[in-house]
């Protein structure tokens, strides 16, 4: 059997961006990838102007709720992807790390984190086309 690639999506609460990133890579490449996101100091709740430009896709992030970034998590995934957590993800060899530069969501409306959630979509749907092998992709 192949071996499912894992995806940690990081940022500082956990709130926003991490969790429309997880939301976007669930959505695009079922069960063909294993997702995960995580915070370095994260929130009570996930940010409810991600939840409403989420569900605007047909993506319902509601039911997620904010993790806290452990080792164990980091060294237990192919790819990490920080979105503003700096310093604070420990490093582990074999792991490859990029860094997604967007602004964190916290404190905007809706109509400030839609181009927010579009970035993060455009990014995602590349990330599955470098993951996923076409022949295994069922939703587009």
């Amino acid at each position: 059997m192949p071996h499912t690639p894992s995806v940690l999506f990081v940022c500082v609460h956990n709130a926003g961006r991490s969790q429309m990133a997880a939301g976007f890579l669930t959505h695009l490449s079922g069960d063909s990838v294993e997702v995960r996101s995580a915070g370095s100091a994260p929130a009570d709740t996930v940010n409810a102007s991600a939840v409403g430009v989420m569900a605007e896709v047909g993506i319902d992030i509601s039911n997620q709720t904010p993790k806290i970034l452990t080792p164990d998590a980091v060294e237990t995934s192919d790819v990490v992807i920080t979105m503003g957590c700096g310093d604070a993800c420990p490093v582990f060899p074999g792991v490859s790390y990029r860094d997604w530069a967007l602004p964190d969501p916290a404190g905007n409306g809706i109509d400030a984190v839609r181009p927010i959630r579009d970035r993060i979509e455009e990014l995602v749907r590349d990330l599955v086309e470098e993951l996923v092998p076409a022949r295994s992709r069922s939703v587009r």
